[in-house]
């Protein structure tokens, strides 16, 4: 059997009793962090929490050569795979499972906490109104990808958030940097009149979460990775009055509400600037 277990947000505690079970239960045990940032888990601090050893294993061990490792282990013995996060949200772990099913290899999912829905939930944003979802990478051969601002165009079109995920060690003021050139590349003006909100060490005991503009939030220390990004689309009033309480965002001088009729309710949709 293959058994991947998701181990949260942060710490090596943020994994569920489900999946310590598994890992108390399993032959062999490893783990990976290429796919989601490892934050305050290492290997040592694993193994000491979990009371069990643990193999890193890297992209290769798992797309090129899963089927003479990990894969052929599988078919005779318990096998956990560990990663950041939630079990099943990098695209690797649901291709090494339809491998596995290939082989006759029984596979079991352990779910725990995600940065997909903690984020939301860390800012006082509504979860079902985020659009799609895009991750910043830094410049491949010189090039820098439009995707991610492509797809904060379409969900802002479509009053919607878009929650960026940012590159292993790659921190917020970076992840803008690169969103803003591609900005100016595309005459564009959507990122500059978003409010954006920063999150850091989702899951920490010293998470950091603030709303700003971009240039303020360029300059705003987050502190140690790991970094996410908000671009927020349009606001319920319940959203503002929590951006402003939770992260702190400018509620003064040049910050307006758009009432606008919605079902008979009063709602302020946008935060933006006079």
């Amino acid at each position: 059997m293959l058994t991947f277990v998701g181990v949260g947000l942060y710490d090596p505690e943020d994994i569920t009793l489900k999946g310590l079970e598994a890992i108390r239960e399993a032959d062999v045990i490893y783990a990976e962090f290429y796919t989601s940032p490892s934050g305050a888990r290492t290997i040592e601090k694993l193994e000491e929490t979990y009371g069990r050893e643990i193999t890193m294993l890297g992209r290769e061990e798992l797309e090129e050569r899963a089927e003479e490792g990990i894969l052929a282990l599988a078919r005779s013995r318990k096998v956990v795979l560990l990663s950041g996060g939630d079990a099943m949200t990098a695209t690797t772990h649901i291709a090494l499972r339809l491998r596995a099913m290939d082989m006759g290899i029984e596979t079991r999912i352990v779910h725990a906490p995600s940065i997909s829905s903690a984020a939301p939930g860390l800012c006082g944003l509504q979860s079902y109104k985020f659009g799609k979802s895009a991750t910043v990478s830094p410049p491949y051969r010189g090039v820098i990808s439009h995707v991610p601002y492509e797809t904060i165009e379409g969900n802002v079109e479509r009053g919607l958030h878009t929650l960026l995920y940012l590159d292993i060690g790659m921190s917020i003021a970076d992840a803008l940097e690169l969103l803003e050139s591609v900005e100016r590349e595309r005459g564009g003006e959507v990122l500059r009149h978003s409010l954006l909100v920063g999150i850091a060490r989702a899951g920490s005991d010293d998470a950091v979460v603030k709303a700003d503009y971009l240039r303020a939030l360029k300059s705003y220390d987050f502190g140690e990775l790991p970094h996410v990004l908000i671009v927020t689309g349009e606001l319920h009033f319940v959203e503002r009055e929590a951006l402003v309480k939770i992260a702190a965002a400018p509620a003064g001088e040049g910050i307006e509400g758009t009432h606008r009729e919605y079902n008979g309710d009063k709602n302020i949709p946008y935060l933006h600037r006079k």
